[in-house]
């Protein structure tokens, strides 16, 4: 298995150019709800058999995610179907993170059953983050999606908490290239037709520096463009494998 691994950034004598980050210590996880793998286990095997029965879906690497230990699984994101089909089809019991928006009603109760962590996009949302740190910790998958929002999916931009996690838990990155979820002309809350392809390419896990508290956030912004770049190589190098490309701005 090859594993790509960042260089720590270079000490500099010029002052930082955002404020330090200080946390002295991994925050207590104790009073968080207690993570429930075997439900998520079984409602994704559900999950799975369903996405294969409506669409040709097809895996490529999966020998690349770790059997056990922590992991990030750091996926593009084209449509609605991308968190579901992160879980469901992840080899190992795997969890995400999903907006707050969608945790109403009956559906948020399916989506924290399916593993799903909810968290606010505009603002730093502490609880996320510690639930997290809570399934990295732990030893569990995480899936992140590090573009933030449905969009091309094709890595033009990564917000920072994928290497953040990495940083903190020491958490190998597996890149992961979602094709087919959306078709060309489709909004990103359509699903494609039954039947479509679908393809998701895993690779080889890339390891980023695990850094002592506390931290820069020059070394979070130099690392996080680091891992874009690979893993928008990664979906390229998806779609010359698998013959599908990305469908180009939704609608």
């Amino acid at each position: 298995m090859t594993v790509r691994e960042f260089k720590k950034p270079a000490a500099s004598t010029d002052p930082p150019a955002g404020p330090a980050i200080r946390v002295p210590d991994l925050p207590d996880l104790a009073d968080l709800p207690a993570l429930r793998t075997a439900t998520v286990t079984g409602l994704s095997r559900i999950a799975a058999g369903v996405l294969r029965r409506r669409w040709d879906v097809r895996l490529h690497g999966a020998e690349h995610v770790p059997t056990d230990g922590p992991v990030l699984v750091a996926c593009n994101h084209l449509a609605v179907l991308d968190g579901l089909l992160a879980i469901a089809l992840s080899p190992r019991p795997t969890y995400a993170l999903a907006k707050q928006e969608l945790f109403t009603g009956s559906l948020g109760r399916l989506l924290e059953a399916t593993g799903q962590i909810p968290v606010q996009r505009r603002t730093v949302d502490k609880r996320a983050v510690r639930r997290c740190l809570q399934v990295l910790t732990s030893g569990g998958a995480l899936a992140v999606f590090p573009e933030g929002v449905r969009g091309l999916g094709d890595f033009q931009h990564a917000f920072g908490g994928a290497a953040y996690l990495a940083m903190v838990t020491g958490a190998p990155i597996v890149p992961v290239a979602i094709l087919g979820s959306r078709e060309p002309g489709q909004t990103t809350k359509q699903m494609p037709r039954r039947g479509q392809p679908m393809h998701m390419v895993y690779g080889p896990p890339i390891l980023i520096p695990q850094l002592s508290w506390p931290r820069r956030r020059t070394e979070v912004v130099t690392l996080t463009e680091d891992l874009r770049i690979q893993l928008a190589a990664h979906v390229t190098g998806a779609q010359e494998l698998t013959g599908l490309r990305l469908p180009g701005p939704p609608a």
